[in-house]
């Protein structure tokens, strides 16, 4: 409820200094108790751009760069994960095979030497449970990590890139922004990933997070 809260009170702001924008650059002398256009005539004039944009950020995440390397780093890490854990579930796996080979056979001299190795198998697979819920969690912990670290270098661009834009306002249209639908000339994506890209060179394949 706080963050909708928050939304809401943003979207309204920003809708405020649109309104305070046009009225003091577009309004004209009264003449006979008017004021040239009025609101509505100027926000349908397609010729009018307002101080104003947004990024689609699914296009943004496909183009950038540098998103394209932290999402190459995740799934190298992801790959390492499932290759770690594969080769322990196949020990196991062959370890029981064995094990149930062997008492087929009767090849265990006393029940205690079978109870031994069953114990040890256990013993396995509990210690794979644990591997599995740790390196899920490093990897979750990696993936926050490079989240904010993508983030973080976006805002700080983005500061730049409008050093000369001069826009008011940039959006973003993810499902929590307060734009539910914008003309396409608000549309600065491929301007903002060109800049990014500018900023940050061509995606590699290695040190990733470097930058």
């Amino acid at each position: 409820m706080k963050n909708s809260t928050l939304y809401t009170a943003g979207g309204v702001l920003a809708v405020a200094i649109i309104i305070l924008y046009i009225l003091h650059f577009t309004s004209k002398p009264f003449v006979n108790g008017s004021s040239g256009k009025d609101l509505s005539a100027l926000l349908k004039d397609s010729a009018i751009t307002l101080p104003i944009g947004y990024v689609n950020v699914d296009s943004l995440l496909m183009n950038y760069n540098f998103a394209k390397d932290l999402n190459e780093s995740l799934l190298r890490k992801q790959e390492n994960t499932r290759a770690t854990l594969n080769q322990r579930e196949g020990q196991i796996r062959s370890a029981v095979a064995d094990f149930e080979r062997k008492v087929q056979n009767n090849a265990f001299l006393t029940n205690e030497r079978a109870q031994q190795e069953q114990n040890r198998i256990m013993q396995m697979d509990q210690e794979y449970q644990q591997l599995a819920e740790r390196l899920t969690q490093e990897f979750l912990l990696e993936q926050e990590k490079l989240n904010l670290q993508m983030e973080d270098t976006i805002r700080a661009r983005m500061k730049e890139f409008n050093l000369d834009k001069h826009y008011e306002v940039i959006f973003s249209n993810r499902t929590t922004s307060t734009i539910l639908l914008a003309d396409d000339k608000y549309d600065i994506t491929s301007e903002v990933v060109e800049f990014l890209n500018s900023k940050y060179g061509p995606a590699t394949a290695t040190s990733a997070t470097d930058h």
